[in-house]
């Protein structure tokens, strides 16, 4: 009877298809390795069980344990389906850019979960890999699989996701890409398929400031991909060409593939795809291109696949006139975001309101580009002024003293109607471009672009929702 005897045995031999639509007018195929038809819905249940087996062999893990680890969710779900057919506790990590269907399916499967922010470091207390580490010291029976440098992690992929590539080409693929998070997956089935034929390529594609293409690593906010350290499970002698994608990149692939394809993969599969359709452009037809999609995009409805999140955040275009107009036509180019750090003092801060004639600033720590996740706050002259008149002594202290809560933001394409409906509740907005804080709206630069001539301020663009 073709029965399994638990859901551990349907890990793995995910199918793969041919891509057809949104590789129209390219010459070489282009096809993905649909790894969502694992039973956690992710290609993160292959190292996870790997990871579980190797522990209890060797000891690390004991009946009644509990499983401790950071992730992004995907590698909690294959952990917490292995721990309940095994009867471990589980205890996830993750940061507050996880979308909440992700938490709550954590929780589903019984695991506790612990939020963290984004936009710290990770050597920094509060991060979810130094939080982690504390859960471990402070748990009894504790065992944390890590992930990143585990080296069960890209063998699971060596042993299981780089042979059936080749099995399911008939050993012609000639491209191999994938995203490189831990760098599990593309280390290690990119090690197989090179012993096979050294001449495969094998290339990442990776958010544009991850450090792997280069970045610093800052928070961006495409999930479960990229990386702000170096994970011992990335081989980079494996891989031959790391490919940036930016944030918009990915979600406008990922919403193509999903509408076009009828494949509901989630954002760093739009990460993927948009590496692998860049390579085949490149190819013939005795060309292979084989992409992995980590996971579906069911974990990502409230995100990517959500209109008003993507609006938000500036990934997409209302119709009618817009923020984006509104910065058009002011006088010359815009600015580049003026921000003051938490530690300087108010009264610098006074004298550089008064240099670039400005009433608000937003608060912010790193350098540019910022990432919304990064802005702290803002300060601005009626909070000061109020505040100087009853102790001028604050004029001294430190901004992250006295600072009030983050300016509201709007999308640079979201409606100009929508820009007034905010300004009634607060003096300014902090405009996303691409999910990146851009520029300050305030009310009278909206002000003055609906003061011109009315032909101008109804020039409307199209939508351009993806």
């Amino acid at each position: 009877m073709e029965i399994a005897d638990s859901v551990l045995d349907l890990i793995g031999n995910t199918p793969m298809v041919r891509l057809r639509r949104v590789t129209e007018g390219i010459e070489c195929p282009v096809v993905v390795k649909f790894e969502t038809y694992n039973p956690g819905g992710s290609s993160k249940d292959r190292p996870a069980l790997a990871m579980i087996d190797a522990a209890e062999r060797d000891g690390l893990l004991k009946p009644g344990g509990t499983i401790i680890e950071p992730t992004s969710g995907n590698t909690g779900v294959g952990l917490a389906i292995v721990a309940a057919q095994r009867g471990y506790d589980c205890k996830f990590v993750v940061t507050d850019k996880v979308g909440v269907e992700k938490v709550d399916l954590l929780r589903a499967y019984g695991a506790e979960v612990i939020v963290c922010p984004v936009a710290v470091a990770p050597e920094d207390p509060a991060s979810y890999y130094s939080t982690a580490e504390r859960l471990v010291r402070e748990t009894p029976n504790a065992f944390r699989p890590n992930q990143y440098a585990n080296p069960n992690n890209p063998q699971a992929h060596y042993d299981t996701t780089g042979p059936e590539i080749w099995r399911q080409t008939d050993g012609t693929i000639t491209h191999f890409v994938a995203g490189a998070g831990t760098g599990g997956t593309i280390s290690g089935a990119g090690r197989y398929l090179k012993e096979q034929n050294p001449d495969v390529q094998v290339i990442a594609g990776d958010p544009d400031q991850s450090l792997y293409s280069g970045g610093s690593g800052r928070p961006y906010l495409v999930e479960g991909v990229g990386e702000d350290f170096w994970p011992t499970t990335y081989d980079p002698s494996v891989v031959d060409r790391v490919i940036p994608v930016t944030d918009q990149e990915s979600f406008d692939m990922a919403r193509r593939v999903s509408r076009e394809e009828g494949l509901l993969i989630g954002g760093s599969c739009g990460t993927a795809v948009h590496a692998a359709l860049e390579v085949a452009r490149t190819l013939t037809k005795d060309d292979l291109v084989v992409v992995l999609t980590p996971d579906s995009g069911r974990g990502y409805l409230s995100t990517v696949f959500n209109d008003e999140w993507m609006a938000k955040f500036g990934f997409t275009t209302d119709a009618g006139a817009t923020v984006a107009d509104v910065l058009a036509a002011k006088e010359g180019d815009i600015p580049p975001l003026l921000y003051v750090r938490p530690d300087a003092s108010v009264r610098d801060v006074v004298e550089l309101m008064h240099e670039h004639d400005v009433s608000q600033l937003p608060v912010a720590k790193n350098e540019m580009p910022l990432a919304a996740a990064e802005v702290m706050g803002s300060i601005d002259e009626l909070r000061i002024m109020e505040s100087a008149f009853s102790e001028m002594s604050v004029l001294d202290r430190s901004v992250e003293e006295v600072m009030s809560p983050r300016l509201p933001t709007i999308g640079i394409g979201q409606s100009v109607e929508m820009a007034v409906r905010l300004l009634d509740l607060a003096p300014a907005l902090l405009v996303l471009d691409g999910g990146r804080p851009r520029t300050v709206l305030a009310r009278a630069d909206v002000l003055g672009f609906l003061s011109l001539d009315p032909i101008t301020t109804s020039n409307a663009p199209e939508s351009n929702h993806v």
